[in-house]
């Protein structure tokens, strides 16, 4: 039986949001004062961030990774590629890794950024984590960023010997544009006939462009849809007519989501995202593909960064644990 799954905002819609769930509600308070996310703001933002990543010191955690700075062959005619690999010292031989892609609109973030979370992920596996610093728009439009993560990927596998990374299990992993970014990656491997993947983990993707769903249209806190139409402008230009020929700029235009590697998707009901995610995972299902989706009752884009003692966030890095176990145990 073909289930079809219709997201599209109906003319009349006018509901509000779901209720936020209240134990991550207290999160909210820390975005206060955060500015808007425009395009005067980059600047200024990119220049917080890069003052608040975390040093090789503190993704160490007191000796439990070894933390490698490595600059590899970019895309041909681009720059180096900066990577950072973070291994568990107590690894007696190759381990499975985790490949991540960071968040941050296609404009904001570095390899560092969001990388203590995927630790805390990593450090209880067992896994290692190579972090990739792509460019970012607008100063490099697509294709240049997601050729620069499909560049990481492959670097890595032709040098997993000597990274003491286990092949095939290496799972691409990114939350909203990082997940974006992954998801896109995945669909190059696939097309490309590698590198071969384990899994994608997406975790609250930026998979759409077109935001045209009901989730977008209800949403009016943290990454809304006026934001996120700042980076999708950043990467894809203003005039996206013709969209289809960049399929791998925004994953959810790929015609085809058959043959893709075991996928985990998970996202909040309160954000923009939520819809889009829903129908992606769907999709996948329906070209007979292995996807495990997770809808947080009451989340907002980030509530696991901005509010991580909640009771949801804390089912949501168990619920990325058991499957990324099951998927490195097969």
């Amino acid at each position: 039986m073909t289930v079809s799954l219709s997201s599209s905002v109906p003319s009349d819609s006018t509901a509000g949001p779901p209720p936020i769930d209240p134990e991550a509600a207290a999160g909210l308070a820390r975005m206060a004062g955060m500015p808007p996310l425009t395009p005067e703001a980059i600047p200024i933002m990119r220049a917080g961030m890069t003052k608040m990543a975390p040093t090789d010191t503190d993704l160490s955690r007191g000796g439990a990774f070894t933390i490698e700075q490595r600059t590899v062959p970019g895309p041909e005619g681009a720059p180096a590629l900066p990577l950072l690999i973070c291994r568990p010292v107590r690894a007696k031989g190759p381990t499975a890794a985790m490949y991540y892609i960071h968040g941050g609109g296609y404009v904001l973030g570095n390899a560092r950024t969001e990388l203590p979370g995927m630790l805390d992920i990593a450090e209880e596996l067992n896994v290692s984590v190579v972090s990739v610093e792509y460019r970012l728009a607008p100063e490099t439009p697509h294709p240049g960023p997601v050729l620069d993560c499909f560049a990481g990927l492959e670097w890595i596998t032709a040098n997993a010997e000597e990274l003491r990374i286990q092949l095939p299990k290496v799972v691409v992993a990114g939350g909203s544009a990082g997940g974006g970014l992954a998801a896109a990656v995945a669909l190059m491997a696939r097309d490309r006939s590698g590198p071969a993947l384990a899994g994608q983990l997406l975790m609250s993707p930026a998979l759409d462009d077109r935001d045209d769903t009901v989730s977008a249209q209800q949403m009016s806190m943290m990454w809304e849809k006026a934001v996120a139409d700042v980076g999708w402008s950043a990467l894809l230009g203003s005039d996206r007519r013709g969209l289809d020929l960049f399929a791998y700029g925004s994953a959810a235009r790929a015609d085809d989501l058959s043959d893709l590697p075991p996928t985990f998707i998970d996202v909040g009901s309160v954000e923009v995202l939520r819809d889009q995610s829903v129908t992606y995972a769907n999709r996948i299902w329906q070209a007979s593909g292995a996807a495990e989706l997770h809808v947080w009752p009451g989340a907002y884009h980030g509530f696991d960064l901005f509010a991580p003692q909640s009771q949801i966030a804390q089912d949501a890095r168990q619920a990325r644990l058991r499957w990324l176990r099951r998927i490195l145990a097969s």
